[in-house]
């Protein structure tokens, strides 16, 4: 049946404002389908800046409650996120309505396209921004469908994490949280690490040997994995592996190095960020893009939303927000941080869903113990719940007391908005105030009410830089 949903004309979207499926569902509506969709979100008027840009997009949304369905529609497209009893799901039963699920329609599309999928535990949505960016600036005019808004095509008046391109070339994140990355054909698939997430290393590293199976041309990052598992892969990264990135250099927000002897300077800091970019400048190269054009379009690269984003410096106290989620994630956070401040970091960590949470727990509770110095701090609030039925047994107060039993600061506040005086209170020159968490939109407003707390702390509004 491939292909077949990209047949459909009119699609119903639930859990639209989730970050896989927006970016659906504005491709969908760009390639010209008639897209409509809920979402809790919305229902509860938050995401308001989302919902304003698919509706320019003519995306109609209805309230989660069943009424946006009815026999007109063709499919209900739903991601694993939405629970059986979800009002549009029994609307869309008792209508015998199709229901496809999201990871299928993204496989219509991969097949499609001249897909290049973006996988791995870490890092998939900047490398997936990177080689769009690469792609664009060479004028091959390339598709992307992403989880993490791109400032780029924010530019253009979108959302940022979906765009159409001209071409036949098509830049997906390949998420392996809920498995579904198995049900992917692509042209060319890149793996850039293994690392505990959503599920353990073995388990994850059995999902992408499938994925492996199905690739057309794999990339393998040696730095970020055990590159021998996967004997087909071309292998880059590592430091005996000829395609690498050598002498690096750290300039605070960003960074130097070169590959074979072309020099990359990178707007955007810490190693993470050059492995980034050498996997992306990898698979450009086999899509006819010379290191000397990778090089000149990574130096304009405009970043993604979340991704270490300084949101305003006021008295050399730097107030930073990235989706850092996972410990692996964290720990490149944190040590990006370090290398910018010898002052002390107020690190800000919301965990989200409580199951994830549980099965990260004594991982969590290792990378903040190790990676805090003494004199950081840690402020921690309750667990993001977002819905659905699950067990609540775990508290955010489980991890900052054993953090506190091994020596670090950390603090729980039953009440976030505690946590923003209580930054603003601490916060000293020099210092560096990282906020960091996933799957709540509101975190970004949460991070800019903290860097304005900061500001009238510090009582000095003629040294004020701030980009919000």
């Amino acid at each position: 049946m491939k292909n077949d949903t990209l047949k459909l004309k009119k699609m119903y979207f639930a859990g639209i404002a989730g970050a896989g499926m927006s970016a659906l569902s504005q491709i969908a509506a760009m390639e010209g389908h008639e897209v409509s969709g809920s979402d809790r979100d919305f229902d509860n008027n938050r995401s308001s800046y989302l919902k304003h840009k698919l509706e320019k997009l003519s995306i109609k949304i209805f309230l989660q409650d069943g009424s946006g369905i009815s026999e007109k529609t063709d499919a209900l497209i739903i991601s694993t996120a939405v629970e059986n009893e979800n009002p549009d799901i029994l609307k869309a039963k008792k209508l015998n309505i199709p229901i496809i699920h999201r990871s299928a329609f993204l496989a219509d599309y991969v097949d499609k396209f001249k897909t290049i999928a973006v996988a791995g535990t870490s890092g998939k949505s900047t490398v997936a921004a990177m080689i769009y960016e690469i792609l664009e600036k060479a004028g091959k005019s390339p598709s992307i469908i992403t989880g993490a808004a791109l400032e780029s095509i924010k530019k253009k008046g979108f959302a940022g994490n979906a765009f159409r391109g001209q071409s036949d070339i098509l830049v997906v994140e390949a998420d392996e949280s809920d498995g579904t990355i198995v049900n992917y054909h692509p042209h060319s698939g890149i793996i850039l690490n293994i690392s505990k997430d959503h599920k353990d290393e073995a388990e994850i590293e059995k999902i992408f040997l499938k994925f492996a199976g199905h690739t057309g041309k794999l990339y393998v990052d040696s730095l970020g994995l055990n590159a021998g598992i996967f004997p087909n892969g071309k292998i880059f990264g590592g430091k005996d592996d000829d395609f690498k990135a050598s002498d690096k250099k750290y300039l605070g927000f960003s960074s130097k190095f070169k590959i074979r002897d072309m020099e990359f300077l990178l707007p955007v800091p810490g190693e993470c960020n050059i492995q980034n970019a050498v996997a992306a400048v990898r698979i450009c190269e086999d899509f006819g893009v010379s290191l000397k054009d990778s090089a000149s379009a990574l130096a304009g690269y405009g970043g993604i939303e979340r991704r270490f984003n300084i949101l305003g410096e006021v008295n050399k106290i730097k107030v930073i927000d990235d989706y850092a989620h996972n410990p692996a994630k964290i720990s490149a956070s944190l040590a990006a941080a370090n290398n910018i401040t010898h002052s002390k970091i107020i690190a800000v960590y919301q965990p989200h869903g409580f199951a994830p949470t549980k099965h990260l727990r004594n991982d969590l509770i290792e990378v903040f113990s190790q990676q805090l110095k003494d004199k950081d701090i840690l402020l921690m609030p309750e667990i993001y719940y977002v819905g659905g039925t699950t067990s609540k047994d775990i508290s955010s107060k489980d991890l900052t007391d054993e953090i506190n039993r091994k020596g670090k600061k950390a603090f729980f506040f039953s009440e976030r908005n505690g946590i923003i005086s209580k930054c603003a209170k601490l916060a000293e020159a020099g210092d560096i105030v990282l906020i960091m968490g996933a799957r709540d939109w509101s975190l970004s407003d949460f991070a800019k009410n903290i860097f304005e707390e900061i500001v009238s702390e510090q009582r000095l509004p003629k040294e004020v830089k701030s980009d919000i």
